[in-house]
């Protein structure tokens, strides 16, 4: 059994790759321009923030929910940042404060399901509304202006005058949560608790204070997102982060995390966020009017999703054979 499951989620890595080459084989050949330096960075760079807030989510769906309000954490994590930044707080302080702002929104959602017993959709439907509203009022609804240079070049500089400096951020989040879901007993909890939450309790886990803990770790993801688009942009808008959740969701249900919960890799959610980054930017340089991208998003969370449900009766068949 382990060893089928095994190469299922390899298979469905392994398409992931192929299907990032095939889309690299195509777009080049429509135009060459898509293979050049400058189009790559900008795929690394729209797939780090992607990539990190669908780290942080994937957490969210692995125990059977969702988070709709990263996209707000991420604003409230911009402007309170920006604002601590350009009052003088020194960048690395302002960064620590930052995160744990995304983990106490995140902590915030965890404590709305889990001690007022609200659906995981409702009670985040209702913090993206909270939150971005409070980023507004943070704000005054003006952008937060002249964020220092330093922490722009410590978030989002370059190594070697080419490489982003976020994507190493990305990068050592991606393997932070590796090790999390894959050696740790939270870990373990975490897939238990998508798997059957009901068990999970009977089998004495603390299911409550487990599931809290991975929302928190979203708002992790979100809050570094923010981070990396506020040294990006120079700029905090309490605008940003607007329809960021559906492009997070889509990059985890591409890299093979089932909605449903209880399966899913950290590699195939950072495959997925680079897939996506990278039909997103193709769809651009071969110049598809930029209203397809929704189109086209939301297609391949269709997609997605029906791959995993036809890979979970290859599987189920797989078994039934075996038997």
């Amino acid at each position: 059994m382990a060893d089928n499951k095994r190469s299922i989620k390899l298979f469905r890595e392994s398409g992931i790759v192929v299907a990032l080459v095939l889309m690299f084989a195509v777009f080049t050949a429509i135009d060459p321009s898509y293979i050049g330096i400058n189009n790559v960075i900008d795929i690394i760079k729209q797939s780090t923030i992607n990539g990190l807030l669908a780290l942080g989510i994937m957490f969210a769906i692995l125990t059977g929910g969702i988070d709709l309000s990263v996209g707000s954490t991420f604003a409230i994590v911009i402007v309170c940042t920006g604002k601590l930044l350009v009052a003088g707080m020194n960048p690395k302080l302002a960064i620590l404060v930052g995160i744990g702002i995304g983990f106490c929104l995140g902590i915030t959602n965890g404590l709305l399901i889990t001690k007022l017993k609200l659906q995981p959709f409702v009670a985040t439907l209702g913090a993206m509304s909270v939150y971005r509203g409070i980023a507004y009022v943070i704000t005054g609804g003006w952008p937060v202006l002249k964020i220092p240079r330093e922490f722009r070049h410590m978030v989002d500089g370059n190594v070697f005058s080419v490489v982003p400096i976020s994507i190493f951020i990305l990068c050592g989040f991606a393997i932070i949560c590796h090790i999390i879901l894959k050696y740790t007993p939270f870990g373990t909890y975490v897939y238990a608790l998508g798997g059957n939450e009901e068990a999970t309790r009977l089998s004495g886990v603390n299911v409550d204070r487990n599931k809290i803990l991975a929302y928190g770790i979203t708002g992790i993801g979100a809050a570094l997102a923010g981070l990396v688009l506020l040294a990006r942009l120079g700029t905090g808008e309490p605008t940003a982060g607007q329809g960021y959740e559906l492009d997070a969701i889509a990059a985890v249900a591409i890299g093979g995390t089932s909605l449903a919960g209880g399966k899913g890799t950290v590699f195939g959610t950072f495959l997925g966020a680079i897939l996506l980054s990278a039909l997103k930017v193709g769809l651009i340089v071969t110049g598809v009017d930029t209203f397809w991208q929704y189109i086209a998003t939301g297609a391949i969370i269709v997609v997605a999703v029906y791959f995993e449900y036809f890979q979970s009766n290859l599987y189920r068949k797989a078994l039934v054979t075996k038997n």
